[in-house]
């Protein structure tokens, strides 16, 4: 399963209602995690690393559009504190 990652414009993400979307915020730290439906985040702050079950590792920052599919299993690496707006489905 393949994590995407894109750097959106102002426009798109005012096209995709960013500003409306949920925050949520975590300090650095590292865990497991389950996607149990799509999840796309744009993040505000912050620095990590996601390695998924098969090795593969992401770098995420600031200013990233992240697509997260439904059933990937990964540990998260929280490098910087993150804050992030963020959708589930779809």
């Amino acid at each position: 399963m393949k994590i995407k990652i894109s750097q959106p414009n102002d426009k798109e993400l005012e096209n995709l209602g960013v500003k409306n979307w949920p925050i949520w915020t975590k300090e650095v730290s590292e865990f497991d995690w389950f996607y149990d439906d799509q999840e796309i985040c744009y993040f505000i702050e912050g620095e990590v690393e996601v390695e998924t079950d098969n090795g593969e590792v992401y770098k995420i920052k600031k200013g990233d559009l992240v697509v997260f599919p439904r059933g990937l299993k990964c540990k998260w690496k929280v490098i910087k504190p993150v804050k992030k707006h963020y959708k589930f489905g779809e």
